[in-house]
């Protein structure tokens, strides 16, 4: 080893003087033009980047010369990892998470001492500092020498692949998992138990069990609606945050694909409309190892260098998005976390908007969610009810949630999360079919918040009758998983989130379902409108059916104020047909307890890239 090893003790960030002395070595070598300097230092003090990570952004320096430089300007060694691997008997010092997040893999043991490669020296001492007491006590006097970024992210997969795959399935805690649903014998006889007598209670007394079932029924019903209309009192656009004062952070977004063939290139096209400056921006296409598919369409598609692919190993069998999802969290690189989608556009602007909300946010709001809408909202009868369905949810009733103090269930994209706290909460449950409702209880339970943001991604609305169905089958799956995972011990939930979030968890969850599954019972009231009497009507106080259509009212028009001011005024008949739509989710209710009881942890898939952009909807 011919050139000089720098301690770790000694490992300091480039002062601005050492910066100066950087870029004139670059400008002597040849490798730089004086305007790429200049351009690169005069956005040093404006962004969370060093100089290197600028430079290397915008495709004016390449890995090695990179490492080179580094090597001489720190005084340490240059590596290349493909020559001299890492030692793997060294691999247990320092955990396979870490060693991703910061890019640092021990390499070496010489004469007793540690050497650690790494691909960003830069940060390495800030990066240990943050290490337990009992793990970074191994590393006290290591050197450090520099390899590629790409050298020491390989490595590390190489010596850790196996570990990763199975801690991307069992990151959430036991606690907040549904995981162990696979083998739980005691699951199987209280399904069958609860089958059986709910069975028998309807042979021996049918009226008895469909008039409660009805007041149930009516009782859930009623209760979404008061909370649609108090979600719809204390609804207010949200603000756009002022501009941030400090330096931009870097944004780590991940975008799960699955058989995406159709929308790969379109997609590369949509986020290349970004404005974030590249030195910041990190987009991870997020792939499994087994999807041929998508590899190939990739092959065919120039990536830019900020977006980066990370392959998914298989693990167990199982292959969700919330998997994928905690397998490639510790590849990103920033302190926001975010989540797109395979057929998403999000607005350019749209990182500036979670860069500044954040900036201004106090500490507790770890999670901003944006506005989700469809591009295709003219496609067919159920791309405009379900149009109107999101303007619904995501403009009316999900701030108005947040300000009347519920947990919010997150949509599944446009969510961004303080890293911090994504870690700390166990990312996410790999087997919860609709992961994100469940993150928005456990952001709860630890006492966080979520406020949502005016910014809109625009999605394509999944408008065939058969796919609608299994879609929403998936999404109601899911909200069954989640309430039946949190209310496992309700006196816990209860002491964790209070009495409001509590009853705000009952309604979102218990009361929506309740009310899809026990809708037909709902829909026998409607007789009445023509003079039929319908069965079970003496459960119920006169004037029921009156009071249904009352509270129908008041929904239609909390829809058409949702709706309003996008430019979309063709909708506004359609908000009536939505009594038609909604129908298709009771079948999708059936279809959802059916897999639970049965196939829990199924994934059925959404396909993608079927229609064509339209009309695109304005952020309020």
């Amino acid at each position: 080893m011919s050139e000089p090893l720098l301690r770790l003790t000694d490992a300091r960030p480039a002062a601005p003087a050492g910066t100066m002395s950087l870029g004139l070595r670059l400008l002597k070598s040849g490798l730089l033009a004086p305007w790429q300097l200049f351009h690169a230092r005069e956005r040093l003090p404006l962004w969370d980047a060093t100089l290197m990570e600028i430079l290397a952004a915008r495709g004016w320096l390449s890995p090695e010369a990179r490492r080179d430089l580094l090597s001489r300007q720190l005084d340490m060694q240059a590596v290349d990892l493909s020559e001299t691997p890492p030692d793997p008997n060294l691999a247990h010092l320092l955990p396979a998470t870490f060693c991703l997040r910061h890019n640092v893999i021990p390499w070496q043991s010489l004469g007793g001492l540690l050497i650690l490669a790494t691909g960003a020296p830069e940060r390495l001492a800030a990066a240990l500092a943050l290490l337990p007491e009992a793990q970074s006590a191994p590393l006290k006097g290591a050197l450090i020498a520099v390899a590629t970024p790409g050298q020491v992210e390989t490595a590390t997969l190489d010596t850790h692949r196996p570990t990763l795959a199975q801690q991307a399935e069992t990151r959430t805690a036991p606690a907040y998992s549904c995981r162990n649903w696979h083998h739980s014998r005691q699951r199987s006889r209280i399904i069958w138990a609860t089958l059986v007598l709910f069975t028998c209670l309807i042979l021996l007394a049918p009226s008895a069990v469909f008039s409660a079932l009805t007041v149930f029924a009516a009782l859930s019903l009623v209760a979404v609606s008061v909370m649609k209309i108090a979600a719809f009192m204390a609804c207010a656009p949200p603000h756009p945050a002022p501009p941030l004062q400090g330096p931009l952070p870097r944004i780590s977004v991940m975008v799960p694909l699955f058989r995406e063939k159709e929308v790969a290139q379109v997609l590369v096209n949509r986020l290349s409309r970004l404005t974030y400056p590249e030195a910041l921006l990190d987009v991870l296409l997020v792939l499994e190892a087994h999807d041929d598919t998508t590899q190939a369409a990739l092959k065919h598609t120039t990536l830019p260098r900020w977006i980066r692919v990370v392959t998914v190993p298989a693990g167990s069998g199982l292959t969700t998005k919330p998997r994928a999802l905690n397998y490639a969290l510790d590849f990103c690189k920033g302190d926001i976390i975010g989540i797109w989608d395979a057929e998403d556009a999000p607005a350019p602007d749209q990182l500036e908007t979670v860069a500044n909300h954040f900036a201004a946010a106090p500490p507790e709001v770890v999670c901003l969610q944006g506005i989700l809408d469809y591009y295709n909202p003219y496609t067919n009868w159920i791309a405009r009810c379900f149009t109107i369905e999101y303007a619904t949810w995501f403009r009316t009733v999900l701030p108005g949630l947040a300000r009347l103090g519920f947990a919010v269930p997150l949509g599944g994209t446009t969510l961004f999360l303080r890293r911090r706290a994504i870690e700390a909460l166990g990312g996410w449950d790999a087997h919860n079919v609709t992961e994100d409702a469940d993150l928005g209880m456990r952001i709860a339970r630890f006492g966080w918040r979520t406020e949502l943001i005016p910014t809109v991604t625009q999605e394509e609305a999944n408008c065939q009758p058969l796919a609608w169905v299994r879609q929403r089958s998936r999404w109601l799956k899911g909200y069954m998983v989640t309430w039946l995972v949190h209310m496992r011990a309700p006196l816990r939930l209860l002491r964790d989130v209070g009495p409001r979030q509590f009853l705000g968890m009952q309604l979102v969850f218990a009361c929506t379902l309740s009310q899809f599954l026990l809708a037909p019972l709902i829909w026998l009231f409607w007789l009445g409108l023509i003079g039929v009497s319908p069965p079970f009507e003496s459960a119920l106080p006169p004037g029921t059916a009156a009071l249904f259509l009352g509270f129908g009212m008041v929904n239609a028009l909390i829809s058409l104020r949702s709706i309003s001011g996008q430019g979309r005024n063709a909708l506004i008949p359609w908000v009536f047909a939505m009594v038609a739509y909604f129908p298709m989710a009771t079948l999708a209710a059936y279809k959802a307890l059916f897999e639970l009881l049965f196939i829990p942890f199924y994934w059925d898939k959404t396909a993608h890239g079927k229609t064509h952009e339209g009309t695109s909807a304005t952020a309020p």
